[in-house]
């Protein structure tokens, strides 16, 4: 089974940006639908982008559109969510996994802390 891991996370100032990788060990074409999943501290765990491996179709929550791009290199077998206009609230743990997850194993994530 493909396994996803994910980096790019750091510390940045409010209204800066960050990168973030979700490197597959496969094919990502092996997982129809990719996303990005962030999870705060007292928080359940929320979708912030997917995006569908073979077409590109993405799909945003309401509280990142317009300020959030998942994109994927098939050549790499990475998918990216570039985080723009950052606010203290998008500080969180973000994951990338399988959408819907279904029971797939959690990677350890990466830490984006944005401060004020």
């Amino acid at each position: 089974q493909v396994q996803l891991v994910e980096s790019g996370g750091g510390l940045v100032q409010a209204g800066g940006s960050l990168r973030l990788s979700c490197a597959a060990s496969g094919r990502i074409f092996d997982i129809d639908v990719i996303g990005w999943y962030r999870q705060a501290p007292g928080k359940q765990r929320e979708l912030v982008a997917r995006i569908t491996t073979r077409t590109g179709i993405t799909f945003y929550a309401d509280s990142v559109k317009g300020r959030v791009t998942i994109s994927r290199d098939n050549a790499e077998n990475t998918v990216y969510l570039q985080l723009d206009s950052l606010k203290p609230e998008d500080t969180a743990v973000y994951y990338c996994n399988r959408f819907p997850p279904l029971g797939a194993r959690w990677g350890q994530g990466t830490q984006v802390t944005v401060s004020s």
